[in-house]
């Protein structure tokens, strides 16, 4: 009988393994059309502002989960905020960041390295018209420097957005209207800051690459210098866009599970596309990605219900 318990157990952990591995084969292939099923999430208490919509949506064929949230800066009662960790470590979750600065939405915001205690922010982090950490200037590959201007996201003083491809200079931060032409084993040597206006933002942070641009799907990953990394690859993943109106659209979709693959940055342009973005950044991503809606977690970070501390996060809060 425990002869047959384990030939059982070891049959459906086989069966498992099959399905699984189907599956990844499957997930490598990048889809150029991606039908989501968008529906609102419950009313949360109190309930939120006309100004912030969350939605949930669902595709079944990569499969993903993902959630949107929808902000108006228009609306009087809303802010958006680029906030930083003021933990010892320079980490903490999205919950804690809910709390801790009364944020209605919170998701998680640029890159950080992990093995450092406290962590430090990968590429500029600006708070409060303060640079907390500067822009990556270069990048190594291959023994090669790549000077680059990568992605970046603003909120500017007026309640405006701005994505663009941003480097700092002493404690100035400059715009490019096109990035630096880099290409694997081609590196640009240098900026040529005549081509460079100044940015004017309250905050702001480095992630990348830049997803679309004036309305079009535009991944800027080589450009940027993420070639010789696992950044375009199928990861959870998080993003930031904005719409014609000036609405702000943040994204979070759910990876490494078999009810949700995750999703390569081309076909995470054409979700932030559909939700009708005309520019676009990616943000971190992997464990990293999360959003939480009055301290409740909605995704499912790389398949668990734990939440990965981060240094750096966009919030949104209401003013009542």
């Amino acid at each position: 009988m425990n002869c047959a318990n384990a030939l059982r157990k070891f049959l459906f952990l086989i069966l498992i393994m099959v399905i699984f591995l189907s599956s990844c084969t499957r997930n490598g292939e990048s889809f150029s059309k991606i039908t989501m099923r968008w529906r609102p999430v419950e009313h949360t208490t109190p309930e939120l502002p006309t100004g912030i919509k969350i939605m949930v949506g669902r595709n079944d064929e990569l499969p993903i989960n993902a959630w949107a949230a929808i902000i108006d800066p228009a609306d009087p009662d809303v802010d958006l905020d680029i906030i930083v960790s003021e933990d010892l470590d320079r980490r903490e979750t999205l919950t804690q960041f809910s709390e801790n600065n009364k944020a209605r939405v919170v998701v998680n915001g640029g890159y950080f390295l992990m093995d450092k205690n406290p962590t430090e922010h990968v590429g500029l982090l600006y708070v409060n018209k303060h640079t907390v950490a500067p822009a990556t200037k270069s990048v190594l590959r291959n023994n090669k420097r790549y000077y680059t201007a990568r992605g970046a996201l603003g909120f500017l003083d007026d309640g405006g957005i701005d994505i663009a491809w941003v480097t700092s200079r002493n404690d100035s931060l400059f715009n490019f209207s096109e990035p630096l032409e880099n290409h694997p084993e081609k590196p640009m040597d240098s900026f040529d800051f005549s081509t460079a206006e100044t940015w004017e933002v309250d905050d702001a942070l480095h992630a990348g690459p830049v997803l679309m641009h004036e309305g079009r799907i535009r991944v800027t990953s080589d450009e940027e210098v993420f070639f010789g990394s696992t950044i375009p690859d199928i990861h959870p993943r998080t993003a930031a866009g904005y719409r014609n109106s000036g609405e702000l659209v943040l994204l979070v979709v759910d990876g490494r599970q078999i009810d949700s693959r995750g999703v390569d940055l081309q076909e995470l342009a054409i979700l932030m596309r559909d939700l009708g973005c005309v520019e676009a950044i990616n943000l971190d991503g992997g464990g990293s990605s999360a959003m939480v809606v009055d301290g409740k977690l909605l995704n499912r970070p790389a398949g668990t219900t734990s939440q990965r501390e981060v240094m750096s996060a966009i919030a949104v809060s209401v003013n009542y």
